[in-house]
């Protein structure tokens, strides 16, 4: 089974990547390598893939590749994803999670694709107060314009579906975790700057919750789906382990050995959800699948995987902070 996974060289795109070879999926890998893409991700499996350096939203380049490689199936993880560079670059959100998709939901039409999943976010959903949860019948009620962008390419390949008969499968995790995170979520955020004594700012008063999902276990599920998942159907990816965002962040301060008087407490996020949690007895039900590493265990290997890998952290820390003093310049 011949497998193209967008955003391959991604953080989940990556765990992706690695797990489909070990399964014995031919792979071949479609990203434009933007500030947060790293070939080194997937290094250990560079023989066993085919690789293009192409963008999303060209859709002659993404042509080519479909009329090369022939897929079968198509895993869509390319984006932006980062919810404050949303609040500051809109634009670049419609322009890749909008147009990218619908150039993919387009060829994976023309091509004949036997399965198209499409991979979503819970943030779609919008927040919820401090109890219940959500479906996969809840409404969308989008808050940033990156959970926006996001809605939009989920409800773009609903319409295919719908339309066009492409077997579109949907599919929304909740927050994921684990090594080689980008340095600008909150997980590797604290890590950074927790492990090079700086302070740690938490938005608002740190109460904000979300559900953490180990990404290997995120890889597995949507592997699951690819094989087992009904087209034309949604599956939340989820872990039931919620956490205060402050509760987080001491929690890494914990495991590091640092004070907590590294946390500073900063004006809140415009828009910021206040909880996510989703309910996951569908995919228990119908895939079989249910989350294997709980969060006490993840964080920790997390955590040490991150002061194992320095160097790596600490170029992206860098490059980072190339990105945002070229924003503050142009402000």
């Amino acid at each position: 089974m011949k497998l193209l996974i967008t955003g391959g060289a991604g953080f989940i795109g990556s765990e992706v990547v690695r797990r489909a070879i070990k399964n014995g999926f031919h792979v071949a890998v479609v990203d434009n390598l933007s500030y947060a893409g790293d070939l080194e991700r997937i290094s250990g499996v560079k023989e066993k893939i085919i690789f293009y350096r192409v963008d999303i939203s060209q859709r002659d380049a993404l042509h080519s590749v479909f009329k090369k490689e022939t897929p079968e199936i198509v895993i869509h993880l390319a984006a932006e994803s980062h919810v404050d560079r949303s609040i500051i670059e809109p634009q670049a959100f419609l322009h890749t999670n909008v147009m990218g998709t619908f150039n993919l939901l387009e060829l994976s039409k023309e091509f004949r694709i036997k399965r198209f999943i499409n991979v979503s976010t819970d943030e779609v959903y919008g927040e919820l107060g401090e109890e219940g949860y959500f479906t996969e019948e809840s409404p969308l009620r989008p808050s940033s314009p990156y959970s926006a962008s996001k809605a939009s390419q989920d409800m773009l390949g609903r319409a295919y579906w719908r339309t066009y008969g492409l077997a579109v499968i949907t599919v929304r995790p909740s927050n994921n975790y684990g090594p080689w995170q980008y340095p600008e979520k909150l997980i590797p955020v604290v890590i950074a700057k927790a492990l090079n004594n700086e302070r740690i700012p938490v938005y608002g008063d740190g109460r904000n919750m979300r559900e953490w999902l180990y990404v290997e276990d995120c890889a597995e599920a949507i592997l699951m789906i690819t094989e087992k998942g009904k087209p034309g159907d949604i599956y939340n990816i989820g872990s039931n382990e919620e956490r205060r965002n402050i509760d987080v962040v001491r929690e890494i301060l914990r495991i590091i050995n640092k004070p907590e008087d590294l946390i500073e407490f900063v004006k809140d996020r415009p828009g910021h959800d206040f909880r996510y949690c989703m309910s996951i007895e569908k995919i228990k039900k119908e895939i079989g699948w249910s989350p294997k590493t709980g969060f006490k265990e993840g964080i920790e290997r997390t955590v040490r995987w991150y002061m194992a890998n320095m160097e790596w952290l600490n170029a992206k820390i860098n490059t980072l902070r190339q990105y945002w003093q070229r924003v503050y310049k142009k402000d």
